[in-house]
């Protein structure tokens, strides 16, 4: 059942993405190789900290509802981290930062933060078009035993992802779907 706090807290991240302007139009080519007709430019809205508080605030009512266990937050580098760590604020739940690729120096981690066997993870994600991106950081936590069920997204483009991810029996959560932000999918 929809609440009139999730109403309000989502009509303003809606707001505010909409008031720095994050969707530009023209021929884009996105991360997924899919050619677009619009961009979601989510770091205009992901260096915002009015945008970040208002993301994590709609994560951590979210989450409030939920047994928060051995809970930790997620982020993909680069994009994902700064949504990440907002959350983790708000949460107070710990950090775990998913590289792209582990270095080649020091503790030559993949993972950085402490994720133990069994620890549910939730991850967070700028934007999604077919998922695959997230998809990979997924499978990083699930090869060291850590549970993740969901993903929450800032903005989801409808194009896929949330099946695709499905089927790899993880739930993704857009807290603004493109048509809510006045696009057809």
């Amino acid at each position: 059942m929809v609440t009139t706090e999730e109403i309000s807290l989502k009509n303003e991240l809606i707001r505010l993405l909409k008031d720095v302007n994050c969707v530009k139009f023209g021929d884009f080519t996105l991360a997924s190789g899919k050619q677009s007709k619009y961009y979601v430019d989510i770091k205009k809205a992901t260096t915002n900290p009015k945008v970040l508080k208002a993301a994590a605030k709609l994560v951590n009512y979210y989450v409030s509802k939920e047994n928060n266990e051995n809970l930790k937050i997620a982020g993909v580098e680069l994009g994902s981290v700064s949504i990440a760590t907002a959350v983790s604020l708000e949460t107070e739940k710990d950090l775990l930062i998913i590289r792209k690729k582990a270095k080649e120096y020091g503790t030559k981690n993949k993972i950085e933060g402490e994720l133990n066997p069994g620890d549910n993870v939730i991850v967070m994600e700028d934007v999604t078009t077919t998922g695959g991106s997230v998809s990979k950081a997924v499978d990083e936590i699930r090869a060291v035993s850590g549970n993740v069920k969901k993903i929450y997204v800032i903005v989801d483009r409808q194009e896929g992802a949330k099946e695709n991810l499905a089927q790899n029996n993880v739930e993704l959560i857009p807290l603004v779907t493109i048509e809510e932000l006045g696009l057809n999918k």
